[in-house]
């Protein structure tokens, strides 16, 4: 009897897969592996894609900012102009220049200053954005950038205020005394004025643009 038993052969073994786990293997092997389990890497391509749209966003905000606070330098520098006043039947002779107001100079230097902290960070976005980096590359990064748009968006703002009434000042004169309209005799003067705080009012609000996508930046971050 135990030598039949030894003189049979032992059956083969016969290995049998699953077809779902052969087919879960073999996408493991190429790499291509995706399902609950495994993150899809379209969602990930999507998120860069909006992501690169925002900076792209920015930096054309960076781009209009310079151009406005730039226009609102150069038409409050050149904002100068001789005139002659009736005053009581005397003809007294006028002479108007940004830099006769501390207001005005004030908003002078504020207008530079945004246009050199908005250049600034338009090159440095466009270098990113050509060598395909990231613009902010750290929370730290971002909040460094959202002050400096924060103060400089409030600076611009009362330096806009200031001038608006001085050029308020010239065109409706002082109440109660004899001192006329300024601006009919100087009126290229005030119109440059008035256009150039109105660029700076426009600067004030890119800068509040850029300020609240700072934000969202921090929000998704």
């Amino acid at each position: 009897m135990d030598a039949a038993v030894k003189g049979r052969k032992a059956p083969a073994e016969v290995g049998i897969q699953m077809p779902e786990v052969a087919k879960v293997a073999a996408a493991a092997d190429s790499g291509t592996m995706s399902g609950p389990l495994v993150p899809a890497t379209g969602g990930t391509d999507s998120a860069a894609e909006g992501g690169r749209r925002w900076e792209v966003a920015g930096a054309v905000v960076r781009a209009v900012t310079v151009v406005s606070s730039l226009l609102a330098l150069a038409l409050m520098v050149s904002a100068e102009q001789r005139g002659e006043l009736s005053l009581l039947g005397f003809q007294l002779p006028l002479y108007s220049k940004w830099s006769f107001s501390d207001s005005l100079e004030y908003l002078v230097g504020i207008s530079a200053a945004v246009a050199a902290h908005s250049l600034l960070q338009l090159l440095l976005t466009m270098r990113k954005l050509l060598k395909k980096a990231l613009v902010i590359p750290s929370r730290r990064h971002a909040w460094v950038i959202f002050a400096g748009d924060q103060a400089f968006a409030y600076a611009m703002m009362s330096a806009g205020s200031a001038a608006a009434g001085v050029t308020n000042l010239n065109r409706t004169g002082i109440r109660h005394t004899a001192l006329p309209d300024f601006c009919k005799p100087l009126h290229r003067f005030c119109d440059r004025m008035a256009i150039s705080i109105t660029f700076a009012f426009i600067s004030c609000l890119l800068l509040a643009i850029s300020a609240i996508l700072d934000v969202l930046w921090l929000s998704r971050s």
